[in-house]
This record gives structure tokens, C-alpha cells and sequence, in this order.
């Protein structure tokens, strides 16, 4: 067992080891990545695996086309699939300023050399006719976008940050973080590990891995429910699979899934989980489903893909997704616990991550972050937030699901 190592990196999700794959594509190879369970057992093992390419912040989008690139190279490097599927999705207008909005984005897209289109309710029709295109006004397309395996990708890049000579523990809780003599030390059930620099991606678990240290993180856990849905003879006949599907009237996402749909709502009043601390026990779980207060978002659902209906719904996974207060995730150092960092609080983890384990992985080797992008520092909340103003800032970020902000950045 490594106990001395420049960098530990807290979590085996999907961002953990992003974040330790990068530090290895940059040479630092003296790190250690420490899992409490096996990889993926927080919230990415239940992830849908959307990436999109699709957002009104061209720097939020940078780590979205961040994310495709990290785990296709991952793949290339780990000979380990992702299972990506190059679908594209299509982001449907449901208002004529929706329709403005997307056309106001094209610029932002071509600058960032990725493919992006505003397209009409008859392209719709064509890419995906299951949709009924009653009411819309078009859509905006990024066709080179899809999905992922979320566990594939994950051990794709821990994988490939293993060959590279980084260093995965599984099973091995990490119990307490202490600072002592310019280093950290961390209790775990395996022993005391020293190192240099910390990376916390332990999502829903950081809080209470950094309470004792006087750090209040402001990160909380809603219930989010997806459908699979059974199978759907008009995609069963297509040749190739129909693009994702966006909607911020439904408050919905919807892709394929074999020859059925796979979706996902943002309900109006989202539930949360264990607010008062994740129970030790809780491990590769699902929340019993609770769908009662989705049925205005699925009856707007099955009038815009009629098919839902017919075909009927198969399974009902609900987990917990965690939250920041605005919905962005925490990437970066925390100025006064000099080498801790932080890449916590992914709601869209796999559509993020490996942009923002690039993003960060950057700015430790190299001293600064390679671009700007505030509204992601970690410390950006301050010390004093409390669990009533979160979680009240928290609904408000989920209520608005897929409505997107009245200008660009």
C-alpha cells in the first residue's frame, strides 16, 4: 500500500478518475486515487451518460467538449470502451425567444469549432419522429454529441491513468483529513496516508469528509428519477439511433435506449435525501421510487412523444444527484488549506467531468487555471452559507431544469 504520495484524490466516480487520468497525461504520476467501495459507486454507476455539447456559457461548454475528447482518449489509451453513441441531440425551442436564443448561440459555437445548427420542426420530424412537433418553434442541433457508458468511461480513465503509473485503492474509506507540517494526512481503514495535495471529488460525501475541518461546502442531494421505457416499433426500424431530446417545457431529457427511451425529469418540487449526512451503510443503492409529483411533467412528456405511452414504462431507477447552490459544480483550490482542492458538486457528472478534471488538473501542475471560469471556484459561497439558504437556492436551480438564461456569457 502507497502511504506517501504527492497527490490523493478522494472518490472513484466518474470525476476522480478524470481527475487522476489528467494529472497522468501531465506527468504527475505519484498520486493515488482511494475509493470507500469499488469505482462508480456513488452516483455514476446510475447515471444516464448524456454528453452534450449544448449550454449558454461557452466556457461551461468547453468542459462539456472537454468531457467527449477525455473519455474518447481514455478509451484510445486504456483500450477499455466507453461506449460512446454519436447520436446528437436536439435541444427543441418551445418559445420563438428559445428559437432567438439558439440562433444567438451560433457564434459561440463557431468559435468553438463544434458543429451546432438551428434546425425546423420538419428536421425534427426527420432526425426523430417520435416527437410530435405541435407548438415548437424549431431546434437547435449539435450533431457530433451522444452518450456515454458512465462505468465503462470511468474505468476507462482509471485504467489509463493506472498505465500511466498512477495508483488506484478500492475499499478503502477515507475516515478523517488532517493538515500537519505543510502536507495531509488521511485516515483510512488500510492505515495513514500522507500526501502533498488533496483533490476531494467524493461528491455527496464532501461535506462531511470536510465539516471537521471547519469547511462548510454547500452540497446536498435531491432525488432524481429516470425511465426506461419498453420497446417502440418505429425505432426499432430506423437504422441508426434518434438524437437526444432536450425540452424545457416538459423539464425533461430523452434519449434512446436500445430500441425503447431512456428520460429523465426536473420535477417543479424536488425532494432531498439525507440532508442531515449520508448513511455509513449506503452503498450501491437506489431511492424507492416516489413519482407522484411527476405526473403533470409525464403527461406534458407523452403529448410530445406520443410513443412513450404506447410503449409503456419498463424500469424506474431513482438516486440521489447532488447539488450546489447554483447548480455549478466546486473545482478548485480552497485559499486557506494550502494544497486542498475541490471537484465536487456535479449534478451533469459525466457531461462535465473530464472537461472539468482537465480544467483542474491544469491549473495544479501549472500554477494557474488555462482559462477563466469563476462561476466554478470552489470557494465562491464563502464559510457561512446556511443549509436553509442551499437548499432553497438548490429548488430554485432544479425548478428551472432545461429554461435557459435570457442572454449569453
Amino acid at each position: 500500500m502507497k502511504t506517501d504520495v504527492q497527490v490523493a484524490v478522494i472518490g472513484g466516480g466518474i470525476v476522480g478518475a478524470s481527475v487522476l487520468y489528467w494529472l497522468a497525461r501531465l506527468g504527475l504520476t505519484d498520486t493515488l486515487l482511494i475509493e470507500r467501495r469499488e469505482l462508480t459507486s456513488g452516483s455514476t454507476w446510475h447515471a444516464a451518460g448524456n454528453t452534450t455539447y449544448f449550454g449558454p456559457y461557452a466556457q461551461m461548454t468547453r468542459l462539456f467538449a472537454g468531457s467527449i475528447a477525455t473519455y474518447l482518449q481514455a478509451e484510445t489509451d486504456s483500450g477499455q470502451s466507453v461506449g460512446f453513441h454519436q447520436t446528437g441531440s436536439l435541444r427543441v425551442a418551445t418559445t420563438p425567444r428559445e428559437r432567438e436564443l439558439y440562433q444567438q448561440y451560433a457564434e459561440t459555437y463557431k468559435a468553438l469549432d463544434i458543429p451546432y445548427h438551428v434546425v425546423e420542426n420538419e428536421d425534427i420530424e426527420r432526425l426523430n419522429p417520435c416527437v410530435n412537433t405541435s407548438g415548437l418553434f424549431g431546434a437547435a442541433q449539435t450533431p457530433t454529441d451522444g452518450h456515454v457508458d458512465p462505468v465503462g468511461a470511468t474505468n476507462a480513465c482509471a485504467a489509463a491513468a493506472r498505465q500511466l503509473g498512477a495508483t488506484v485503492m478500492r475499499h478503502t474509506p477515507v475516515q478523517a483529513l488532517k493538515q500537519e507540517s505543510g502536507s495531509w494526512l488521511l485516515d483510512t481503514e488500510q492505515g495513514q496516508i500522507r500526501a502533498q495535495q488533496v483533490v476531494v471529488a467524493a461528491s455527496f460525501w464532501t461535506r462531511e469528509l470536510l465539516a471537521p475541518l471547519g469547511i462548510n461546502t454547500p452540497l446536498y442531494a435531491t432525488e432524481h428519477h429516470e425511465f426506461i421505457t419498453g420497446g417502440v416499433d418505429t425505432i426499432a426500424a430506423l437504422p441508426n439511433e434518434v438524437p437526444a431530446i432536450r425540452d424545457s417545457f416538459v423539464s425533461c431529457s430523452v434519449r434512446q435506449e436500445a430500441n425503447g427511451f431512456l428520460f429523465g425529469i426536473y420535477e417543479t418540487e424536488p425532494e432531498f435525501w439525507s440532508l442531515d449526512g449520508v448513511p455509513k451503510e449506503f452503498s450501491e443503492e437506489l431511492l424507492p421510487p416516489n413519482t407522484d409529483r411527476l405526473t403533470p411533467h409525464l403527461e406534458r412528456l407523452m403529448e410530445r412523444m406520443p410513443a412513450i405511452a404506447d410503449a409503456g414504462i419498463k424500469t424506474i431507477n431513482n438516486g440521489p444527484m447532488c447539488w450546489t447552490p447554483d447548480g455549478l459544480p466546486l473545482l478548485g483550490p480552497l485559499p486557506d488549506y494550502d494544497g486542498l482542492w475541490l471537484a465536487s458538486g456535479f449534478n451533469v457528472g459525466i457531461g462535465t467531468g473530464g472537461g472539468s478534471a482537465e480544467f483542474l488538473a491544469k491549473w495544479m501542475v501549472e500554477g494557474q487555471p488555462p482559462y477563466a471560469l469563476p462561476s466554478v471556484h470552489a470557494d465562491r459561497f464563502g464559510n457561512d452559507m446556511t443549509q436553509e439558504a442551499a437548499v432553497e437556492s438548490i429548488k430554485a436551480c432544479y425548478r428551472r431544469g432545461y429554461t435557459l438564461p435570457d442572454k449569453i456569457h
